[in-house]
């Protein structure tokens, strides 16, 4: 098992607990089941999409849970007697649990279903408080105090 030794970084780096530790436990989590498939795709600057191979699932199987930062899919299927007699079951349709760690400001747009396929959009919006702004640098304003007999005389003119 490969394990990389952060404790250097958390020494000189404040506020990056969270990644460290994501990192450091994600063999842990993600043990060997690669049940089901899913590919990851970057469709714009802000936008994202999850697929995932469901054959067999009904939307009805499915629940999608969005809470800060995670994404949990999970996969349930009826318990049902099999019409016919199988000689090889090659089509795995056991439940499932798929966890995603998501970044600060992802929210899911949407999801489907269709041809076996479930597609989960993603997208990034980030409030204006937070991006970032330019900054003018010019000359200092000098403040001035308006007092309430200024703002009296003001008014009655």
């Amino acid at each position: 098992m490969n394990r990389f030794d952060f404790t250097p970084y958390r020494r000189t780096m404040v506020g990056f607990d969270r990644l460290f530790d994501l990192l450091e436990n994600h063999n842990r989590l993600n043990s060997g089941d690669n049940y089901p498939p899913f590919n990851i795709e970057r469709r714009g600057e802000e936008s994202y999409r999850i697929t995932l191979a469901v054959a067999g699932f009904k939307p009805a199987d499915i629940d999608i849970t969005a809470q800060q930062n995670l994404l949990v899919i999970q996969g349930k299927k009826a318990d049902e007697a099999p019409a016919g007699q199988y000689l090889h079951v090659g089509i795995a349709q056991r439940g499932f649990e798929r966890r995603f760690e998501l970044a600060d400001y992802v929210r899911v747009d949407a999801a489907n279903l269709e041809d076996g396929l479930l597609t989960i959009d993603l997208v990034r919006e980030v409030p204006e408080a937070m991006k970032p702004k330019k900054i003018p640098v010019g000359t200092q304003k000098v403040l001035t105090v308006v007092s309430d007999s200024d703002q009296a005389g003001s008014a009655a003119a």
